[in-house]
């Protein structure tokens, strides 16, 4: 259910409160599972967004450890590293006056967001000469729009899924400047902004210092729970991997698409069905129906219930054997680090019509 009062264009969603509130973890992950298929049936009567696309933008090396928890815990025999591909995506759609709206989800900044902690540890101890073999570049977001011919200044919104790694001081400004999109706002959970200004060590590791330094105000919109943006497009609270993560859910054409970096790839919200062996048989081994993305795990238990809640929601694809989430950093397999464990690829997608103007 949505209330009626919005801000800023967002109307809060009420489908989930109360939801994580029983003691027992499978009473929870059963209210969630209950609640998600209602928000799905529900949202699927709403209209398709108008367009979306999405972008490579850079590849990173990633630690396997972290992208599939738990998996490698017994296996002699492991990969190292593997490669995740980091895509924006575009969103046009209608809000709730029936105006254009432009959202981009995931406009990371990888040339200021390589002061995180971790990939700077990462890059002092590769040869300079190695980082484009390495982390290989292929667009940065304003090339990515101009390839499509979406002005800066016609995007609205912001936002991604959490804020590791993410510096958007040069996408919206200072005092002195109104940033590279001077109309944009970065909707962020309320808990993601909290969590920024007070971090332990183990998460201050992904975060890019000072990312929202300088940033007027008036260009961050906080928002509490889950909202809907406009028509067909919604953010969803998804707390685990930080505990202010939310989810993009949109109306695509054929049914729901959910997206964001609770997992790396099509096996992480599907295990059962994997064709890599470790996946899947640490899914029979435990009865685990996800597999987490864990490189700070703030919360295991509640990432465990939001990728359940997330595969709920967007249901299974009639195009391939998983589901229909997307995750927003894809593990992809590369001459680099060719034992990628992903079954399925998405690649970038794109569907809809692109509105000029």
């Amino acid at each position: 259910m949505m209330r009626d009062a919005p801000l800023h264009g967002l109307v809060p969603i009420t489908d989930f409160d109360g939801a994580r509130d029983a003691a027992g973890p499978q009473d929870r992950l059963r209210e969630l599972r209950k609640r998600g298929q209602q928000f799905r049936e529900r949202f699927l009567e709403e209209p398709a967004v108008r367009y979306a696309r999405s972008f490579d933008l850079l590849r990173i090396p990633y630690p396997a450890w972290y992208s599939f928890t738990g998996v490698y815990a017994q296996q002699l025999l492991k990969p190292h590293m593997v490669h995740l591909l980091t895509r924006l995506v575009l969103i046009q759609f209608d809000d709730f006056d029936g105006r254009l709206r432009h959202l981009l989800f995931s406009p990371a900044d990888f040339e200021t967001g390589s002061e995180t902690p971790y990939f700077k540890r990462l890059g002092e101890q590769t040869p300079k000469f190695l980082h484009s073999t390495i982390a290989p570049m292929y667009a940065t977001v304003p090339q990515a729009l101009q390839s499509v011919g979406v002005a800066p200044e016609s995007i609205d919104y912001i936002t991604y899924d959490h804020l590791h790694t993410q510096n958007v001081r040069r996408w919206l400004g200072d005092k002195s400047s109104p940033g590279v999109f001077p109309n944009a706002r970065l909707l962020a959970h309320r808990q993601e902004l909290a969590s920024v200004q007070s971090l332990l060590p183990i998460q201050a590791d992904w975060y890019c210092p000072q990312g929202l330094d300088g940033v007027p105000p008036e260009r961050i919109v906080a928002f509490d729970g889950s909202v809907q943006l406009g028509r067909g497009i919604a953010l969803v609270h998804t707390p685990g991997h930080t505990e202010g993560n939310h989810s993009l859910v949109y109306r695509a054409e054929d049914g729901l698409r959910v997206s964001s970096e609770n997992g790396v790839s099509a096996d992480s919200w599907a295990p059962d069905r994997s064709r890599h062996n470790g996946i899947r048989r640490y899914a029979k081994a435990t009865g685990a129906e996800v597999i987490l993305n864990g490189n700070t795990q703030e919360s295991s238990n509640a990432q465990y219930l939001s990728m359940v809640l997330e595969k709920t929601i967007a249901g299974d694809s009639t195009r391939h054997e998983f589901t229909n989430v997307v995750p927003s950093s894809e593990c992809s397999p590369h001459w680099l680090f060719p034992g990628a464990p992903t079954s399925h690829l998405w690649g970038c997608t794109e569907f809809g019509t692109l509105a000029r103007g």
